[in-house]
């Protein structure tokens, strides 16, 4: 082992990595145990032995460094040190958000805490993660015939894994609580220690999509991954395996990198944690795209549940997603025939545009022709063209929330 690594460059690159894992893990250690955290953090034994398992770690990470130098695997085990930050600043902060919604919407705040904490503690939850997690890795090994695209295809499947896993989770959990709740006469209990059924009503719908975020952010992590694994399992294609847009993001990244590590190690380690980032942030305008369609499907069924049983509203939320996806196809299809048009196919044709302009337009939120692209795409315009796909969900979502809110007003819970 090189100990002659120790000086203070290497310590001070130790000290830049250690402090954002440990200030990280703060919220979820809080979260485990708050009276123990709080008696801690007053004590001076309790401060004392923060500040040495920092110390600890920081000469860990230094040594770590002087032992296997500038070896390749470094940056491997520099993309794991970015994951594992990942995932806590995730826990931390899915443990906080609905807290901090609480305070800002006392009333509703709590509805929404409950209804997020129900969701997330219910075996369906993480069966559905655990499924969508196997399926991510199963497209990693399946053969395409794409002829070298498979990595965009297996992609993009990824991406339709999590937005279908968190849809099926948010429409069935959605339906169920307040079905049940309504059906079962606990919405008036609940109503009467006085929350309106506004708030009940909307507080349901929050703690229902938090749990949808919470997946989806799990599920993307797993995606990563596997992304990062798939070119290994096709070495033929393996120089293909390649999506333009992580590289714009991780060339953002690096530059910062460089700059704050010195040469040697710990910079090649702080690379892996920036390329980390890197993918994860252009990974995420994907999951936001999907989300955006949870976020529509799940206020639908949200606003079904306040007056139609469960089985019904859940064929009402497939139809909505099958007919949001094919009436926009079906409706080109049919212009292209004008030239010798039947009486059926102009009502194939109206149909079509009457079901576009009624359902959303869930066409937009695909995130396939991003990654089967060859050329570049402007990363700064693809980010504007999400924020508007988002904004257009989030209208949407207002409808249906608005248009459940006047359904549930003349529901009789008693």
């Amino acid at each position: 082992m090189n100990l002659s690594f120790l000086n203070v460059g290497a310590l001070l690159s130790a000290v830049w990595l250690v402090l954002p894992q440990a200030l990280a893990a703060l919220p979820w250690l809080y979260a485990l145990d708050p009276k123990s955290f709080k008696k801690q953090a007053t004590t001076v034994n309790g401060i004392s032995m923060a500040v040495l398992v920092v110390v600890a770690a920081v000469f860990g990470v230094a040594i770590f460094f002087g032992y296997y130098g500038a070896s390749e695997s470094m940056q491997f085990y520099g993309r794991l040190f970015g994951a594992v930050l990942h995932l806590q600043f995730l826990l931390g902060l899915f443990l906080f958000a609905p807290l901090l919604l609480t305070a800002v919407w006392p009333k509703g705040g709590a509805v929404a805490l409950a209804a997020y904490r129900e969701c997330w503690r219910q075996p369906m939850f993480w069966l559905i993660a655990f499924f969508g997690g196997i399926s991510t890795w199963v497209a990693v090994v399946l053969p395409y015939f794409t002829f070298g695209d498979d990595f965009k295809m297996m992609k993009q499947i990824g991406f339709d894994i999590i937005m279908l896993c968190s849809v099926i989770f948010g429409a069935l959990a959605a339906s169920i609580s307040i079905s049940e709740e309504i059906e079962g006469r606990t919405a008036i209990t609940v109503m009467s220690k006085p929350i309106t059924r506004r708030q009940f009503f909307l507080g349901k719908y929050f703690g229902v999509l938090m749990a949808c975020a919470l997946l989806s952010a799990l599920l993307i992590i797993n995606l990563n991954f596997a992304l990062l694994a798939n070119p290994e399992f096709d070495p033929i294609n393996k120089d293909r395996a390649f999506d333009p847009m992580p590289e714009q993001a991780k060339a953002e990244l690096i530059p910062y990198v460089n700059k704050i590590l010195p040469s040697g190690p710990p910079r090649v380690f702080g690379q892996g944690a920036a390329m980390w980032f890197g993918e994860c942030f252009a990974h995420t305008f994907g999951v936001l795209l999907g989300f955006g369609q949870v976020m529509v499907l799940v206020a639908i069924a949200t606003a079904l549940a306040t007056r139609l049983q469960f089985i019904v509203n859940l064929v009402i939320v497939v139809f909505v997603y099958l007919f949001g996806h094919l009436a926009p196809v079906v409706g080109r299809a049919t212009e292209g025939m004008s030239g010798n048009q039947s009486t059926s196919s102009e009502l194939v044709n109206f149909l079509a545009k009457l079901f576009g302009a009624i359902l959303p337009a869930l066409e937009f939120f695909n995130m396939g022709p991003a990654i089967i692209r060859e050329t570049p795409l402007d990363l700064w315009a693809f980010i504007g063209y999400v924020l508007t796909v988002t904004i257009y969900s989030m209208i949407y979502t207002l409808i249906c929330l608005i248009i459940g809110l006047l359904l549930f007003e003349d529901r009789d819970l008693a």
